[in-house]
């Protein structure tokens, strides 16, 4: 005697190719996620590296002045306050 109901055969290949295909979507997925991650820190050192950059040709321009008389007078005289002998310091006052 057969069931009232009809038995329902199960397509295997059916849910086997569904598996699959979700697996390789979840790799596709965090493959994708990495890939995005990777481009933000690839960004982020492109700017790290362009801002040491800058800081190094500054860093050079000072140096090259360094050299110069003018220049190492000049920061005696604004950045250290010196002076030379016989001259009286002068300090503008802030406002």
């Amino acid at each position: 005697m057969k069931s009232r109901g009809r038995q329902r055969n199960i397509n295997w290949f059916a849910v086997v190719m569904v598996v699959i295909i979700m697996y390789f979507a979840s790799i596709l997925v965090s493959q994708q996620i990495y890939l995005s991650q990777a481009a933000d820190d690839y960004a982020a050192a492109k700017s790290r590296l362009a801002a040491a950059e800058k800081e190094n040709e500054a860093l050079k321009a000072e140096q090259q002045q360094l050299n110069e008389l003018g220049y190492i007078e000049k920061v005696a005289r604004e950045d250290l306050g010196m002076t030379r002998a016989g001259e009286l310091p002068y300090s503008a006052g802030h406002k």
